[in-house]
């Protein structure tokens, strides 16, 4: 990737009060029973297949969308197939206040966007990002435009070892 730039249509991942979901561990991602799965092609399927109420996710979701969760995302075991099941459904990134470390490495080294928006939580509260809003981030800049309403969001930027990552499409690649 040489553009750091992407566009796509925002899925919030929310609990019935309409707040973010925080501490999606590995196992709500991408449940234990499919580990036998080691084509990354077939794990998009099983995407929160074991988060209450998100089990369909897969089948609402488009390639090119865009997932925000609350904070501590991927927390948990150092499950690589809940990295890669996003990968598999063509989501482009994952926006997040804060990741679990072993998630955060993983995705990081496999070249997959993870980005963090810290107060993510208060601006989806606000009415600020909605579901399917139509957004471009900027991973250099740090920026966050929510094309919808026009607002801009400050979000932190590629660290350099994530950018190089990407540039070469994974670490196994650099």
């Amino acid at each position: 990737m040489t553009d750091f730039k992407i566009k796509g249509k925002v899925w919030l991942i929310t609990d019935n009060n309409g707040e973010l979901i925080n501490d999606i561990d590995t196992d709500q991602i991408f449940h234990n029973a499919f580990l036998h799965i080691t084509e990354i092609s077939e794990m998009g399927e099983h995407t929160f297949g074991n988060l209450e109420g998100w089990e369909d996710f897969p089948e609402k979701c488009n390639p090119g969308d865009i997932v925000f969760a609350g904070s501590n995302f991927g927390a948990g075991s150092s499950r690589q197939q809940a990295v890669d099941c996003f990968e598999a459904l063509g989501i482009k990134a994952i926006v997040s206040e804060s990741y679990g470390a072993i998630y955060k490495r993983n995705a990081i080294n496999s070249g997959f966007p993870i980005l963090i928006f810290q107060q993510i939580n208060n601006f989806v509260k606000e009415g600020a990002i909605k579901n399917l809003d139509e957004i471009e981030i900027d991973f250099i800049a740090g920026e966050l435009k929510n094309v919808s309403s026009g607002k801009i969001f400050k979000i932190d930027p590629f660290s350099k070892v994530q950018k190089d990552i990407m540039e070469k499409g994974s670490l196994l690649t650099i």
